[in-house]
């Protein structure tokens, strides 16, 4: 499949991108993701073994769409989820508890 990264184009397989990150240890996720055989690289290191680029020269967008095109599981990083604020009052209550 042809895909374009970082302005550059690639002809890319599945089976060349499991033979390429085959022996290739993963590196802690902390945002986007692809599971690639049984294991779950950051989208950012997939992207610059597959196409041997750095990191800085492509965003992690262009790599999710071939991957996902290519017919890998990604994982995009959950928007973190906004915690209820108390009011005075109900902090209060929760710190003493409710009557038993």
């Amino acid at each position: 499949m042809r895909c374009v990264i970082a302005r550059f184009p690639f002809e890319l397989t599945k089976n060349g991108v499991l033979e390429t990150m085959k022996g290739v240890k993963p590196e802690p996720v902390k945002g986007d993701s692809v599971i690639i055989g049984r294991r779950q690289y950051p989208v950012k290191q997939v992207g610059e073994v597959v196409t041997r680029q750095d990191r800085r020269d492509f965003s992690s967008a262009e790599v999710l769409r071939a991957m996902t095109a290519l017919g890998f599981t990604c994982r995009t990083e959950a928007a973190p989820r906004p915690v209820p604020r108390l009011t005075p009052l109900q902090a209060a209550s929760a710190l003493l508890g409710s009557p038993a």
